[in-house]
């Protein structure tokens, strides 16, 4: 079968070329009748529009660009899924990459995407050295990271207040009679999570109460097998008796100390309490029910899609920055002591 053209849709349509491509681009030169019956027709006859044409004409391809440093880390494929919704409510679709940690294929990707001509970048950092490498790359579209605390980078980024949510953390932990904790997870080569680690240092200082970091530097990403073997390590030394809940820089890790804590006859609330940090989909599981501190991910996404849109629309150099407040979410994982 020949492919479906403008021309053919016009002719069935009794209507000039110029009609078609108007109702496709959107034009208010014609009616709203008109435009509904083209458009019917088009999807009843499979018309595929020439998209390198449209964009051709438009000068922009509708098309947003983003770089994730993990497709399955469960966070940042939520946030994407956010993304995405919001990008389709201003018409805009997604080109998704995977960087997978790596700062190299980060690189060629952004190159990647630039060359396709998007229309904007949004990268969730593969780690601390991103916003520099990239930003060093010159372009003319708008480009947002979202999820690290970029701080003075001079990069326009989206994030939590990762400080504030660790604290808000901690004294939930205090409000339930917890006074030693222990905090699994904090990572030097992140500043969000040492944002975090700060949060909850400053957070018991104020409380009066005794913290026990668990570093994560070894395994280079917070993923539920590295929560898996750090609680392994933990609950088999010295200082696991006198720990009354367990507080995991992300929900990741938190399902690897619930793994852990199974295996070892520990229970989840009643032996050890457990709180998380993102609040992604596994942890509202009715068997799982992990308390956590939520990244808001639909606030997260609409602001950063609500930055590049405007990029767009209003070209500047003006770095826009979206701090967003985090919230705590209660579930039963944690109990009074």
């Amino acid at each position: 079968m020949d492919k479906v053209t403008i021309k053919d849709i016009a002719k069935v349509a009794d209507v000039s070329y110029a009609t078609v491509s108007r109702a496709l681009s959107g034009s208010p030169e014609i009616g709203e009748a008109t435009r509904a019956r083209i458009l019917k027709l088009c999807d009843e006859m499979n018309y595929i529009p020439n998209s390198v044409a449209r964009s051709m004409v438009k000068r922009r391809t509708d098309i947003f660009g983003v770089i994730t440093a993990s497709i399955n880390n469960p966070f940042m494929s939520e946030l994407i899924e956010a993304v995405e919704t919001s990008a389709r409510e201003k018409g805009f679709n997604l080109m998704v990459c995977n960087s997978s940690y790596d700062p190299y294929l980060e690189k060629r990707q952004f190159a990647l995407l630039l060359g396709r001509r998007v229309d904007g970048i949004i990268v969730i950092p593969a780690g601390s050295g991103t916003a520099e490498t990239l930003g060093a790359m010159k372009t003319d579209i708008p480009v947002v990271y979202v999820g690290e605390n970029l701080q003075d980078s001079g990069q326009s980024y989206v994030a939590i207040d990762n400080a504030a949510g660790a604290h808000m953390g901690v004294q939930y932990l205090h409000s339930l009679g917890h006074r030693n904790i222990l905090y699994l997870g904090r990572r030097e080569g992140s500043l969000t999570h040492r944002l975090r680690a700060a949060g909850v240092e400053a957070a018991c200082r104020e409380l009066g109460m005794e913290v026990t970091f668990k570093d994560n530097d070894r395994f280079g990403k917070s993923s539920t097998q590295a929560g898996y073997e750090l609680a392994k390590e933990y609950f088999s030394g010295p200082d696991f008796r006198k720990t009354t809940a367990v507080f995991c820089a992300t929900d990741a890790l938190a399902l690897g100390v619930m793994q852990a804590a199974d295996e070892k006859g520990i229970m989840i609330p009643q032996g050890i309490s457990l709180l998380g940090f993102d609040n992604i989909s596994f942890t509202a599981l009715p068997r799982i029910g992990i308390s956590t501190v939520e990244q808001p991910k639909g606030e997260m996404a609409q602001a950063a899609v609500d930055i590049l849109f405007s990029g767009i629309d209003y070209p500047s150099d003006e770095v826009c920055t979206r701090i967003i407040a985090p919230h705590l979410i209660e579930r039963t994982s944690c109990r009074k002591v």
